[in-house]
């Protein structure tokens, strides 16, 4: 423990951050663990600066630092130097959520004195509270992450009893965004994530997003298209497909803006994607298609989401492509079937106007 300004005992907690975006938002169900069981707690994310904008829409996370290294980039000497500065920070404890041995080298060299975080890659001399990682009692990853906040002896988190996570959307910022784009107000939303960062085998197919967002377009909704720079391919092959109706806003829009524009879309379908997490974390009505990954292993955290899978002998197999060449678990995956979900979602109460 430490004191504030007012004498008060504090427990001051630096949490090493996931590098994917889903894994960022779903790590707020640990933020909410933690500061259900200690209030006053004073939560430190260090992130990768391109995650800040998601860190910055948790309530429950007091400042974000930036770690400054690529996703795979050891450099050694400047994390001993970092963890240097931390010092005078006086953090009681650290949680390093990512598995890898650099990732828990910062913790150490700026000495905090508990290091709580998953055994594996040689960590043991990194870590001081060392949790071992039961599978089976904890299939999910966010319940992983909630774990590493309950004490050593506790009972493992039941999936029902995670706190999901509430990422707090700026309507300003949304209002500024849609008029910057060029986003008409009139219609309900549905928003298309076809894109996912892993590879293709959590791509559903272009023309299957197409055949939705011409459905949605002819029950008098509008198409937005969100994704990154990467996208715009697959975003341009749908957007062509429905005659150039929706609003691509691919590679057009920071994380912020995507995430204060998404809490505008009645519905969502999306592939298993960080965009994914933020749509449910913001309160969209959401359909999820999982390909190659695990629908049980990192689920949307929203009770009304709809998750489509194929239960096949060949999945999850967590491939970047698909090693059979056929990627049945996406290609079986018929649109009609999200159209029919789609068609039962009840019509939203109202829209931005």
């Amino acid at each position: 423990m430490y004191k504030n300004s007012r004498g008060l005992a504090m427990h001051k907690i630096l949490i090493i951050a996931p590098s994917w975006v889903g894994d960022a938002v779903m790590s707020q169900c640990l933020f909410k663990t933690i500061k259900r069981a200690t209030p006053a707690a004073e939560i430190v994310v260090l992130a990768r600066p391109f995650l800040h904008p998601v860190f910055a829409r948790m309530p429950e996370v007091a400042d974000i630092l930036p770690l400054p290294f690529g996703h795979g980039e050891i450099k050694l000497r400047a994390r001993r130097r970092l963890g240097r500065e931390l010092r005078a920070a006086n953090f009681t404890q650290s949680v390093v959520l990512p598995g890898s041995f650099k990732s828990a080298l910062i913790p150490f060299f700026a000495k905090i004195p508990r290091r709580t975080g998953y055994v594996g890659e040689q960590r043991y001399g990194l870590l001081n509270d060392r949790r071992v990682l039961h599978l089976r009692e904890l299939p999910m990853q966010a319940q992983r992450f909630v774990a590493l906040g309950l004490p050593k002896t506790a009972r493992p988190p039941r999936a029902k009893a995670i706190p999901p996570p509430a990422l707090q959307t700026r309507p300003a910022r949304a209002m500024a965004a849609v008029a910057a784009l060029g986003l008409q107000q009139r219609q309900p939303i549905t928003a298309l994530c076809p894109g996912a960062e892993y590879g293709p085998a959590k791509r559903w197919p272009a023309e299957y997003f197409a055949a939705v967002a011409d459905s949605e377009l002819r029950r008098g909704r509008q198409i937005w298209i969100f994704g990154g720079e990467n996208d715009r391919a697959v975003a341009a092959e749908i957007n062509g497909i429905c005659g150039g109706k929706c609003a691509d806003l691919t590679g057009r829009t920071a994380l912020g803006e995507a995430v204060d524009l998404l809490s505008l879309a009645a519905t969502v379908v999306t592939n298993d994607s960080g965009l994914m997490h933020i749509a449910a974390a913001v309160g969209a009505r959401i359909i999820a298609v999982y390909g190659a990954s695990s629908d049980a292993f990192t689920p949307p955290l929203d009770a009304r989401a709809a998750v489509m899978s194929r239960q096949l002998a060949c999945r999850p197999c967590f491939q970047r492509t698909c090693p059979l060449g056929h990627y049945n678990c996406l290609n079986q995956l018929r649109p009609e079937k999200i159209i029919k979900i789609l068609a039962k979602f009840p019509p939203p109460a109202n829209h931005f106007s």
